[in-house]
């Protein structure tokens, strides 16, 4: 009776959406009605299927389109953004109505820092220099983490939707990387040009680098996975090979520095050298570039080679702080938001307002051929001094504990692990988030859909590994019970 009754509702619903679209199309002379059978379908999974809603989030992110700012600096990113919103409104009904989640989740190192970021961006948010500007951006926090972290972690509960949800990221982005590929070829592969080619999709050749090194660290994961069908390793090859072109180019420095990074911590592993050993010696690095940091920015200063077309050149000149135009920006950036800190830094000048609050601290001698007066140009360049320049100290600092929890909860569960599947997955996924956080040193991008759900769904992965598949001694039989339920 029951599936009979779904059946006829299925019918009634279809029969009043045809209807509505012909009365639009023939009485108002619009044909927008016709795009109303795909919003209601969108809807119709958010109450029956949340989970499609969320591969289709995954497949869409790389798609997204960013409008231009509109009224108080909201970007919006359009479909994917107000599916998030979405999510969150159904994920906050659904808690308030069944007052139930998973504890596993909830009680998760890395969901008790989120907890914590989220109480004191609050907190930012009351003491912010732009209150509405901050709680702007405090939910575009909770829309972006809830589901792609929370929800993400629910969804990863079947296996097989890890590997889902990777493969639909990859899918969008692979059709990014072909138009920009296509634009850049008619361009001549010139290494000006390759900073914008990725637009609309991408604001830069920033952000389109970070996704890739993530998803070339997931892609090369499943080189790896065992029992795979010899059709679909060949995929996995075709579909690496393309994101490495794409990285390539790219031109995007820093992304290529991220994955070197990765690289070195996947030989710590395969070294099988232990977390704290790992811990110790990169707070002696940072210990000794405090120390002889001037010493360093004397050396660096002796080069003058500029980013170019040429490869080489472009890797020679990440340290040029000289002449490189992007570079000295970047100084002027960390130097305004240093300068924010030292006159706020408790409280910050509250979450999301740098770009609105940073130009009276810019020192001329900083300035580069890219600055404005106006400081209208962006953020900090760095999820850490940015953070720290918009919620003080304590907000730094979760950052980093953030990064600290991922690594020692990803290590940890590749460590004990019983199947290789869960080791394979939860070591590319803390490879890949590492790498993203390197990134950040010299960029930022978590205030955008476009990493946030890559970077969340990836701490999600681990901590699903961690809660519900670690222990298994076949990595699908949650699955498979999941399945007969």
């Amino acid at each position: 009776m029951s599936k009979l009754v779904k059946t006829a509702a299925l019918y009634v619903i279809a029969a009043l959406v045809v209807a509505i679209g012909l009365f639009f199309t023939i009485k108002k002379d619009t044909y927008l009605a016709f795009a109303l059978p795909a919003v209601v379908g969108i809807l119709m999974l958010y109450v029956f299927s949340l989970d499609k809603v969320l591969l289709l989030i995954a497949f869409l992110t790389p798609l997204s389109i960013n409008l231009d700012k509109i009224t108080g600096g909201l970007a919006v990113s359009l479909p994917v953004e107000p599916l998030l919103a979405g999510v969150l409104v159904v994920f906050i009904a659904k808690l308030i109505y069944e007052k139930n989640f998973d504890y596993k989740i909830s009680r998760h190192p890395i969901s008790i820092v989120i907890y914590l970021m989220f109480t004191w961006m609050i907190i930012t948010t009351v003491t912010s220099e732009m209150p509405i500007v901050s709680l702007k951006f405090f939910v575009s926090r909770l829309w972006f983490i809830i589901p792609a972290y929370f929800l993400g972690a629910e969804l990863f509960k079947n296996p097989k939707n890890i590997s889902r949800f990777i493969w639909f990221y990859i899918a969008g982005l692979i059709i990014v990387v072909f138009y920009t590929i296509s634009v850049h070829a008619s361009h001549g592969f010139d290494g000006d040009t390759a900073h914008w080619v990725m637009s609309p999709f991408y604001n830069d050749h920033t952000a389109y680098g970070a996704a890739l090194a993530i998803y070339i660290v997931l892609c090369v994961a499943y080189l790896f996975m065992p029992n795979m069908k010899s059709s679909r390793r060949i995929g996995v090859i075709i579909a690496l090979c393309i994101l490495i072109v794409a990285i390539i180019l790219s031109f995007c420095r820093a992304s290529w520095i991220s994955l070197i990074a990765a690289l070195g911590v996947l030989i710590c592993v395969l070294l099988k050298i232990k977390f704290k050993y790992i811990a110790v010696i990169s707070v002696v690095l940072i210990g000794l570039f405090f120390t002889f940091q001037q010493q360093i920015f004397d050396s660096l200063s002796k080069n003058d080679q500029d980013a170019s077309g040429n490869i080489a050149e472009n890797i020679q000149s990440m340290t040029n702080i000289t002449t490189d135009a992007s570079n000295l920006e970047r100084i002027n950036r960390w130097n305004s938001a240093i300068r924010m800190f030292k006159e706020r830094p408790l409280f910050g000048w509250g979450p999301g307002t740098y770009q609105f609050v940073y130009a009276p601290f810019q020192e001329s001698k900083n300035k580069t051929i890219i600055s404005t007066n106006s400081g209208d140009m962006g953020n900090a360049h760095s999820e850490y001094i940015g953070t720290l320049s918009e919620q003080g100290v304590p907000g730094a600092l979760l950052v980093v504990t953030i990064v600290v929890v991922f690594m020692y909860c990803g290590l940890m569960t590749y460590r004990r692990a019983k199947n290789r599947e869960s080791k394979i997955l939860v070591l590319a996924a803390t490879l890949a988030l590492f790498g993203y956080y390197i990134h950040g040193t010299l960029n930022n991008f978590l205030d955008t859909d476009k990493l946030a759900v890559p970077v969340w769904s990836c701490m999600a992965i681990i901590t699903a590994i961690d809660c519900f598949h670690a222990d298994k001694e076949n990595f699908y039989e949650t699955n498979e019970l999941s399945e007969r339920q």
